[in-house]
C-alpha cells in the first residue's frame, strides 16, 4: 500500500512564547514532510498571536495561528486533536514550543511507528540545553513520589525519586513506559479513538500522565532512543507560587480519577515496566535529572 504524505499534524499551544522561541520549533517542525500543518494556539490574550503571524508568514497555508481560551494546556490540545481525528491523518504530535532538534526527528519517529504498529505513543531520547539527560519515561507516580520530589530534602529522598524517575535505566534502549512526559508526545490516531483525547479536567500538569496510561492499555507508548531532542524546560512551578498551587491542585484531581493509595492498574504497570527495564550500575548512569 503505498503512504500518501502529509499524514501527520502537529499542535503547540502557547501562552505568550518568545516569538524566536516559537519560530525555531516551527522550523524543526517543518523539515519533515510527513507534517501538513503546525497548529499554533495561544491562549495568553495578547497581541502575540499578530506578531507570529508577522515572523512565521513565510510558511504560509502549512502554519495556522490561533486565539483561543486559557482552559487549559490539554484543552489547548484537544482544538486540534479533534480536527485531526475528524481530517483521518495518521499521526498527531503534541509538543511544547520550548523543544528542538536537528535534522527529521518526525519523519524518522513517524517511520517506525509505520512499521510497528503495536506502538500508540513514541518519544525521542530527551537533553537538557547542558547536555544532561533528561528522564522523560517514569513509573506511574504514587502521591508519596510527588510528595518527595516537590518538597522533601533529595538528600532524603535520593533512592526513592531515583526509582520513579527510572534512573538507573539504560536510556539507550526502547523503554515501555506507562508515563511519558508531555513535551512531546507522537500519537497515533487510531489509538486516540481508544483511549481518548486529553482530560480536560486536568488544567495543567497531569494531563500527559492520564493519557499516556491510558493509551498504554492496548497499545506500546515507547521511549525511542534511535533520535534525540532538546528540551529547554523551564519547569514553572519550581519558580511560581501561582503554578505550584496549579500544580498540587491538578495532582489532587489526578489521584481522585485514579485512587490515591489503591490503583490496581498503576502497581501492575510498573510491575511490568521495572520486569522489562535494563538497569545500569551506578558507576554508569549518566548525567541526569528529572
Amino acid at each position: 500500500m503505498v503512504k500518501l504524505y502529509p499524514d501527520t499534524t502537529v499542535s503547540i499551544v502557547t501562552h505568550g512564547s518568545p516569538v524566536d522561541e516559537l519560530r525555531r520549533a516551527a522550523e524543526c517542525v517543518l523539515r519533515s514532510p510527513r507534517v501538513g500543518r503546525l497548529e499554533i494556539l495561544d491562549n495568553s490574550g495578547t497581541d502575540l498571536p499578530d506578531r507570529y503571524e508577522e515572523c512565521l508568514s513565510e510558511y504560509g497555508e502549512h502554519i495556522r495561528i490561533r486565539r483561543i481560551p486559557n482552559d487549559g494546556y490539554g484543552a489547548g490540545h484537544n482544538v486540534a486533536l479533534r480536527e485531526s481525528l475528524d481530517d483521518d491523518v495518521t499521526y498527531h504530535l503534541v509538543m511544547n514550543a520550548d523543544v528542538y532538534w536537528d535534522g527529521d526527528v518526525i519523519s524518522r519517529l513517524c517511520d517506525v511507528m509505520d512499521r510497528r504498529p503495536e506502538i500508540g505513543q513514541i518519544m525521542p531520547k530527551v537533553y537538557y540545553p547542558d547536555g544532561a539527560l533528561q528522564l522523560t519515561a517514569r513509573r506511574l507516580p504514587t502521591p508519596l513520589d510527588l510528595f518527595a520530589k516537590r518538597f522533601l530534602p533529595s538528600s532524603f529522598t535520593r533512592r526513592r525519586i531515583g526509582r520513579y524517575l527510572l534512573e538507573r535505566a539504560n536510556h539507550d534502549v526502547e523503554i515501555n513506559c506507562p508515563y511519558l512526559l508531555g513535551s512531546f508526545m507522537l500519537l497515533r490516531t487510531d489509538a486516540l479513538r481508544d483511549a481518548g483525547i486529553f482530560d480536560e479536567r486536568f488544567f495543567m500538569y497531569p494531563e500527559d500522565i492520564d493519557l499516556t496510561r491510558r493509551i498504554h492499555r492496548k497499545y506500546k507508548t515507547l521511549h525511542y532512543p534511535g533520535v534525540n531532542i532538546i528540551h529547554a524546560h523551564a519547569a514553572a512551578s519550581r519558580k511560581s507560587l501561582r503554578m505550584l498551587r496549579i500544580h498540587v491542585v491538578n495532582m489532587i484531581r489526578y489521584f481522585n480519577k485514579w485512587g490515591w493509595l489503591r490503583d490496581r492498574e498503576r502497581r501492575e504497570m510498573n510491575k511490568a515496566l521495572e520486569a522489562g527495564i535494563e538497569l545500569l550500575p551506578l558507576s554508569a548512569i549518566p548525567p541526569s535529572r528529572g
